[in-house]
């Protein structure tokens, strides 16, 4: 990792020696990242190598997986969130995530962007009118849906509704934003908005993405993780690790000889 993008962002996460386990699997394996804050980090390798495993340990939703477990440390803004006194709620609201498929609430557009903070213990509707426009203008759907509040969230596209989760998210002031192949399922129209929207988001948050797709790491990502087999394999600066790979391994991947 060059010493000049580290000196622009601040590390935000920090993972040392960490392995995971579910039950005798070994899926992670001596994971060593830094992840610096308002970036874009994208994880990359073939399926099964462990991108998504490592994105769910930063808000602990492996922790839902029987027989996980866990060793080494994983600090974000110098807290163990491994440890016994983190509260995972207040860690989950810190750390927004969005998922392959859109999954809105069966509630309408309104109500799915005002669930979190009603959630988090804000009643008044003046606050949650003014969240639920500054969260929809922020996923850049506002323009899209500000007259149609109160129609189900279902009435909208597939880029729209992964727009939606994205503004859903965001409601209750993260400071993470995971991306586990949050385009994968959209149309290429849909997808560059989502890729537009990322490069705007970043200057508030920090974004950690799981793609399978190397075009789109390379277009919107600050810093790129190449993972092989539960192993990170390398990690850095993205125009880097694309053009000038340090490991045979890397290179071969993205050169398309496997994967």
């Amino acid at each position: 990792m060059s010493t000049a993008t580290q000196a622009a962002n601040q590390t935000l996460i920090h993972i040392e020696q960490l392995n995971l386990y579910y039950g005798t699997y070994h899926a992670l394996k001596n994971v060593n990242l830094t992840i610096p804050e308002k970036a874009v980090t994208a994880f990359i390798g073939p399926s099964g190598c462990g991108k998504s495993t490592l994105l769910r340990t930063l808000n602990r939703m492996n922790d839902m997986i029987d027989g996980t477990r866990i060793e080494g440390l994983v600090s974000m803004g110098g807290t163990d969130i491994y440890s016994s006194d983190v509260d995972v709620e207040t860690l989950r609201k810190k750390v927004g995530m969005v998922f392959q498929q859109p999954n809105p609430f069966p509630k309408s557009i309104y109500d799915n962007i005002a669930y979190g903070p009603r959630l988090h213990g804000i009643k008044s509707k003046s606050q949650l009118d003014e969240i639920v426009e500054q969260s929809l203008k922020q996923a850049v759907l506002w323009d899209e849906v500000k007259d149609y509040l109160k129609r189900s969230a279902f009435s909208l596209s597939g880029g729209q509704q992964q727009r939606l989760c994205i503004a859903r998210a965001l409601a209750v002031n993260p400071d993470v934003l995971l991306m586990d192949e949050a385009t994968s399922a959209l149309d290429p129209i849909s997808t560059l908005k989502i890729e537009e929207l990322v490069q705007e988001l970043k200057n508030k948050y920090t974004i950690v993405m799981v793609t399978h797709n190397m075009q789109q790491a390379a277009r919107t990502s600050d810093q790129t993780v190449f993972f092989l087999n539960g192993e990170m394999v390398e990690f850095d600066q993205t125009e880097t690790l694309f053009s000038n790979p340090s490991d045979k391994r890397t290179e071969d991947y993205i050169t398309g000889r496997f994967g």
